[in-house]
């Protein structure tokens, strides 16, 4: 199951409390203070980690808290400093304050950081208080109480490219075929109930990563069927794959107003996704007649005021027909 949404609750640590203490040695009867400060609290730090790929610990803890600084200690002793929580989330995690949904931190490479609650300082030990008109001062400070924040992480996967297409078009297959992943497949809309990553070998030494992204249906911007929850998996793409199924006649009307409701469902949620290069891929040409595919070359596909054509290719993922050439053309649309 993917978690990709998840509020929780952090804490810092509250910093030690100063010390009051005064020098008690054999020959020196009236020693002055050496009372020492309190240690610092923890800190709370997010770090992206590209060994997670959900959220679904955070289903199971919700508050996280850092450890307090030790007290001081005579002998003009600081205490120990109380231990960081680290936070470890998937790349692509967005880090939000919970009540004002204000960004805090994106984190997207393996290793980011992010400081998201600072431990409270330690109090002063009595020593810091000395005067020349006070040398024996009694008093110390208490610590610094941590922060306390509600956090909202929110996960949006990284991959170079992203198909789209309605239910039941082919994704699920086609990304088992070029790729290591193992999505659930059947003949029924909505197999995919969730983005599956596949990493696919190119040539030799290259590789590009490509996420599958659940059916989407006429209103998905809106929420309708599976809507916004997956459409925000394909802000960080690089390449548009619309995966369209072949199976279906009349070609020039049909398969035209699949890529236009799709078209229009992505820029509903955001215009700047139809930017990324695109292209169109016919999948399931293994059941066409030689004259539904000749009829299937015929359709064209333009974008933008200057109606630049989209290239657009026939495969089938089952017999593996034309999937060296997908990948050849994918690896030029991302360079």
């Amino acid at each position: 199951m993917l978690i990709d949404n998840v509020k929780i609750s952090i804490k810092s640590g509250d910093g030690g409390r100063g010390c009051v203490s005064f020098r008690r040695e054999k020959y020196v009867p009236k020693g002055g203070p050496n009372g020492g400060d309190g240690g610092k609290g923890g800190d709370v730090i997010f770090q992206a980690d590209n060994s997670l790929a959900t959220l679904i610990d955070f289903r199971y803890k919700k508050i996280y808290k850092a450890m307090n600084g030790a007290a001081g200690q005579g002998g003009d002793k600081t205490g120990k400093s109380g231990e960081d929580t680290i936070i470890l989330v998937p790349c692509g995690s967005i880090i939000k304050d919970a009540e004002s949904g204000y960004i805090l931190a994106d984190l997207i490479k393996n290793g980011d950081t992010y400081f998201a609650a600072k431990g409270g300082k330690g109090g002063r030990g009595n020593a810091r208080f000395a005067t020349s008109t006070n040398q024996a001062p009694r008093e110390a400070e208490p610590g610094i109480k941590g922060e306390e924040k509600d956090i909202e992480i929110e996960l949006k996967l990284i991959a170079d490219v992203g198909l789209v297409g309605l239910p039941n078009a082919g994704k699920s297959t086609l990304i088992s075929k070029i790729s290591a992943a193992k999505p659930k497949i059947a003949d029924y809309p909505f197999t995919t109930l969730q983005p599956n990553l596949g990493i696919v070998r190119y040539k030799d030494y290259q590789s590009f990563v490509v996420a599958d992204i659940p059916g989407l249906i006429e209103g998905a911007h809106t929420g309708k069927g599976l809507g916004i929850r997956f459409l925000k998996h394909i802000e960080r793409t690089k390449v548009l794959v619309f995966l369209l199924d072949a199976t279906e006649l009349p070609y020039k009307e049909n398969k035209k107003e699949d890529y236009e409701v799709l078209v229009h469902e992505l820029a509903g949620y955001d215009k700047k996704l139809l930017d990324k290069p695109q292209m169109i891929c016919f999948s399931k040409i293994d059941t066409l007649t030689d004259e539904q595919k000749k009829q299937l070359s015929k359709v064209k596909f333009s974008r933008g005021r200057g109606k630049a054509s989209i290239p657009v290719m026939n495969i089938s993922a089952i017999t593996g027909e034309n999937l060296g050439k997908l990948l050849d053309e994918i690896w030029m649309l991302l360079k």
